[in-house]
């Protein structure tokens, strides 16, 4: 499963709540589709794009009270099958290396090494940011997703990293 969004709160007395989709696939929110957040299934009754987010109204949330019960949850859904488009997949889910897309899935617990095959951590987690999403290395390191060259291949992310963006692994 992948997490692509949140809901965020409730929106108004009838049941909608506020998601944040993290997914590049806008029909994860279609009606009838199914996500899934603390093993409870959420079918999409109907849902809107709001500024940069969405309001979606889900089957059995018919009040603020269901809403707001909501609040916080992280939507997953199943690993879509790769459908040969290129930049396919979601902004935070499995690519292949054919496309280049990084999924979120595969590149934590990779380890990441330099051009010169030099270890400098293992990723733990990644964080949003403005300019480039960061690769969060176990060394509380962070690597900038711009530098990564190529995707994950056997559990390993090579990055191509200016001098001085991480500390010498060998000066600890």
């Amino acid at each position: 499963m992948l997490e692509v969004g949140r809901v965020l709160r409730a929106h108004g007395l009838a049941g909608e709540v506020v998601v944040d989709l993290w997914s590049n696939r806008p029909g994860r929110l279609s009606p009838g589709s199914v996500l899934w957040s603390q093993d409870r299934a959420l079918t999409v009754r109907a849902s809107r794009p709001n500024r940069d987010r969405h309001l979606v109204r889900f089957d059995g949330v018919g009040d603020r009270d269901g809403a707001e019960r909501l609040r916080g949850c992280v939507l997953e859904a199943p690993v879509p099958p790769d459908d040969g488009a290129p930049g396919g997949g979601d902004a935070s889910g499995p690519g292949g290396e054919d496309d280049g897309t990084l999924w979120v899935h595969e590149v934590v617990g990779a380890q990441v090494v330099d051009l010169e095959e030099t270890v400098l951590g293992t990723v733990v987690a990644m964080e949003a940011n403005p300019a480039s999403d960061l690769l969060v290395l176990d060394s509380g390191a962070l690597v900038p997703l711009r530098f990564v060259v190529g995707g994950v291949a056997r559990g390993r992310l090579q990055v191509d990293v200016p001098v001085g963006l991480i500390d010498d692994p060998g000066a600890r």
